[in-house]
C-alpha cells in the first residue's frame, strides 16, 4: 500500500513510535517559529534549557502582535528577541517586515520538511506542502535544542476537491465550508490532506490560506502536496532551489474524506462568535455593515489585496462605515505600492495599517458598540475584536470588498452585476520583489558568544513550580461551558499583551472575560480546580493560558474534551488534565465544590471525591509515560533540570 503526502513526511521525520493513529511517536523537527507574543516566554524557556545555540535547520523570531508601542514594554521585548536571536543563532523578522506565517510561506517554508511553531496558525506553511504544527512556547523550545516533538499519531482525513471555483468565490469559501461540513472539533486527533483535480487551479497563497483556517477545526495540521503551483510560487520567490515534489501514491489510503465539489460553492460567511457558524452570504439578507477589516495571516497575500483594489478602483466605501486594510508582509506592501493598487486602496477610503496582526488580536480597530464588523480573518470568538458587544464576521476578500462599498453584507457576485465589475482572475507575479532587509540572519558562532542578551524591567524571571503531590485538594474556582478558548482563559489585546514576558502581571488578567474576580478567589484561597465542557482550551496556542492560572494555584482541569495545543501546555506547567469517563458526571461538580484527588496512583485508576456532595467520580487522562513524568517533576522545565543534574 502506499503512502499519502502526511505519511510520507511523518515517516521520514519519525523518531519514535509507529505511524498508528492514536499511538504515541515523536518526530523530528526541522525548523520553528516564535512570534513576539509567544516568543519572548519561548526564548526565556530556551534560555533555561542552558543550550549555546539552536540544533535546528532553520529557526526565525518574528515580531508581528505586539507591534503597539504605548509604552517601553513591547519594545524592550523587541529588543530581548533581537538580542536572543543573535546569541543562539536565530533569524530575526524585524518589527515591521511583515505577519509570520506570511514572511515565512513567501522565505522560508521548504516542501517535505517539519516546522513548529508558537502559534496556533502554523498549519499556513502546509500551503507548499510542510507538516507545520502549532505548539506552545515550551515545546518549541525544546525543539530549538534539538529534542524531538511528541504528539499522538494523527488520522488523515482526505478533503478531495473536485470542480472549479465560480467568479467571485474564493479559496476562503471553501476553508469554510470545511467548517461548516466538520465544526471547529471535527479535525481533533486528524491531519486534514487535500486532494483532487480542483488543486491545478488553487495557487500557493489560495493553499494557504485553507491551511491556516485548518487550525479552527481543531485539526493538528493541514498540508497540500507539492506539485507544479508550489514550484511555480518558489520559483518566484527566487526559491525554486527548495522545491522538492510531493504527492500521495495512487494507491494511498485515508482514515476518512470529504467530497467538496467546487463547482456548488457559493460566497459563505462564518457568523458569530464561533468560525463554524457558517451559512451562505445571501441568508443574512443584506445585513448593514459598520467595520470592514482586509488582512490577518488568512487573507493579506498580494492576490488578496490587489482583488479588493480592483473592485474598489474609482469608487468609495460606504458612508458610515470605516475600512481598515493590513498588508501581510513588507513584500506585499512594497509591491501594491510600486503598481498603484495601495493609491487605490487609499482614494477610495481604506485607512492602511502596518504589516502585522493588528486588529485580528485586538491590537486596534476595535468596532463600535454592537457593531458589525465583516473580516477577512480567521476567528471571531466573543470579545477578540476589542468589542465584547460587537458581531465579527468572517469572509473572503471579495465578500468583504463588497461589503466596504455598499455597507451590507451582500453576495459579490450581485454587486459586481449592479455595478459591472467584471471578475478578472488575480495572477501571481513571475516575479515577486525580494528584499531581505528587514531580517538579520544569524551570526557566527564566534561573534554569537560576544552578544549580551538585553533585558527590560518588564521581563520577569520564569516562575518555579513544585513537583506533583500526592494529594490535590481545593475548591472549584470555576466552572465553565463547552469551546471554551484561550481567548477566554488568557486575553489578547493592546492591553493584555504587552505582560507576555511578566508571567505575575499577567496572571491578573486570567479568565477576565468569563469571571473577573477569578484571580483574586484563586490567590485568596490558594488555588484549586477548573471544571470545563468539550473542546476545552481551543484557539491560540497561547501558554499562557496554561503558566498564568498555574501560577495562582490551579492544580488540575476537569473537563469532557479538550484541545490538542492547550493540554499539552497544561502538562508543560504541571497542571493536571483529567477528563470525565461518564460525561454526565459534568452535572455533579459546581463552582465552589471541595475536590479531592489522589494523585498516586495517576497512572492507573483515578477516582476524584467531591467532598461536598459526598461523590466518587471516575475520572481518566490521556497522558503517555512520558507525560506522566513531566507532571510527577512538576512540568516540562522542572522535569529537564532534575535529569540534567542527576
Amino acid at each position: 500500500m502506499g503512502l499519502n503526502v502526511t505519511q510520507k513526511i511523518l515517516s521520514k521525520h519519525l523518531i519514535e513510535g509507529d505511524l498508528v493513529a492514536g499511538g504515541r511517536i515523536a518526530i523530528k523537527i526541522d525548523q520553528t517559529l516564535t512570534q513576539d507574543a509567544t516568543g519572548t516566554m519561548a526564548h526565556l524557556e530556551f534560555e533555561a534549557l542552558g543550550i549555546p545555540r539552536v540544533k535546528t535547520k532553520l529557526s526565525v523570531s518574528y515580531v508581528d502582535h505586539n507591534t503597539m508601542q504605548a509604552d517601553f514594554k513591547n519594545a524592550d521585548d523587541h529588543i530581548y528577541l533581537q538580542s536572543v536571536a543573535a546569541k543562539f543563532g536565530i533569524h530575526f523578522s524585524r518589527p515591521g517586515n511583515g505577519i509570520c506565517h506570511q514572511v515565512h510561506l513567501e522565505r522560508f517554508g521548504v516542501p517535505g520538511q517539519t516546522l513548529l511553531g508558537s502559534d496556533s496558525h502554523t498549519p499556513t506553511q502546509g500551503g507548499v506542502g510542510m507538516i507545520a504544527i502549532g505548539a506552545g512556547g515550551l515545546d518549541v523550545a525544546l525543539a530549538m535544542a534539538g529534542q524531538p516533538f511528541f504528539l499522538n499519531c494523527p488520522k488523515v482525513l482526505n478533503v478531495r476537491l473536485e470542480g472549479k471555483l465560480q467568479s467571485w468565490v474564493s479559496a476562503k469559501d471553501i476553508i469554510l465550508e470545511v467548517l461548516r461540513n466538520l465544526s471547529v472539533k471535527g479535525g481533533v486527533g486528524k491531519v486534514i490532506e487535500y486532494s483532487g483535480p480542483a488543486l491545478r487551479s488553487l495557487t500557493v497563497p489560495d493553499r494557504a490560506t485553507i491551511t491556516n483556517m485548518g487550525a479552527e477545526l481543531g485539526a493538528t495540521t493541514s498540508v497540500f502536496p507539492s506539485d507544479s503551483k508550489t514550484k511555480e510560487y518558489l520559483k518566484a520567490q527566487g526559491r525554486e532551489k527548495d522545491y522538492y515534489e510531493l504527492k500521495a501514491d495512487k494507491d494511498s489510503e485515508y482514515d476518512e474524506t470529504l467530497v467538496i465539489n467546487l463547482d456548488n460553492l457559493v460566497p459563505m460567511v462564518a457568523q458569530p462568535h464561533m468560525p463554524d457558524n457558517v451559512v451562505d452570504v445571501k441568508s443574512l439578507k443584506r445585513k448593514k455593515v459598520s467595520q470592514v477589516a482586509i488582512g490577518s495571516c488568512t487573507n493579506s497575500s498580494y492576490r488578496d489585496l490587489m482583488i479588493v483594489a480592483k473592485m474598489l478602483k474609482g469608487r468609495t466605501i460606504a458612508s458610515g462605515l470605516s475600512m481598515f486594510v493590513s498588508p501581510g508582509s513588507k513584500q506585499v506592501y512594497k509591491m501594491i505600492s510600486d503598481n498603484g493598487a495601495l493609491s487605490t486602496l487609499i482614494d477610495a477610503g481604506a485607512r492602511v495599517l502596518e504589516s502585522a496582526c493588528g486588529p485580528c488580536i485586538g491590537m486596534g480597530a476595535a468596532p463600535n458598540s454592537e457593531g458589525v464588523s465583516v473580516r477577512t480573518f480567521n476567528r471571531n470568538f466573543i470579545g477578540r475584536s476589542g468589542t465584547k458587544n460587537a458581531g465579527t464576521y468572517l469572509v473572503s476578500p471579495e465578500t468583504a470588498a463588497a461589503a466596504a462599498l455598499s455597507g451590507e453584507l451582500i453576495d459579490p457576485r450581485q454587486l459586481a452585476k449592479k455595478l459591472n465589475i467584471k471578475h478578472k482572475n488575480i495572477g501571481l507575479p513571475n516575479k515577486y520583489e525580494i528584499n531581505d532587509n528587514l531580517i538579520i540572519f544569524p551570526f557566527s558562532p564566534k561573534k554569537s558568544a560576544k552578544v549580551e542578551i538585553l533585558r527590560g524591567p518588564n521581563i520577569a524571571p520564569l516562575p518555579k513550580f513544585d513537583a506533583l503531590p500526592p494529594t490535590l485538594l481545593g475548591k472549584v474556582l470555576l466552572k465553565t461551558g463547552d469551546n471554551v478558548t484561550t481567548d477566554d482563559i488568557m486575553p489578547a489585546g493592546a492591553r493584555v499583551l504587552p505582560f507576555r514576558s511578566n508571567v505575575p502581571a499577567i496572571s491578573e488578567f486570567v479568565f477576565e472575560a468569563v469571571d473577573q474576580s477569578f484571580p483574586t478567589r484563586a490567590k485568596d484561597i490558594g488555588g484549586g480546580f477548573v471544571v470545563g465542557g468539550s473542546n476545552y482550551g481551543q484557539g491560540s496556542s497561547r501558554e499562557h493560558a496554561a503558566i498564568a492560572p498555574k501560577y495562582l494555584g490551579v492544580k488540575a482541569v476537569l473537563v469532557k474534551s479538550f484541545a490538542r495545543i492547550h493540554m499539552a501546555n497544561l502538562i508543560n506547567f504541571g497542571i493536571l488534565p483529567l477528563t470525565f469517563i461518564n460525561e454526565s458526571d459534568y452535572q455533579k461538580i459546581d463552582q465552589d465544590d471541595e475536590l479531592e484527588i489522589d494523585t498516586s496512583c495517576i497512572g492507573e485508576k483515578i477516582v476524584l471525591l467531591n467532598k461536598t456532595k459526598s461523590l466518587e467520580i471516575p475520572v481518566t487522562h490521556s497522558m503517555s509515560e512520558r507525560d506522566l513524568n513531566l507532571m510527577s517533576a512538576g512540568g516540562t522545565l522542572a522535569f529537564a533540570a532534575k535529569t540534567s543534574s542527576s
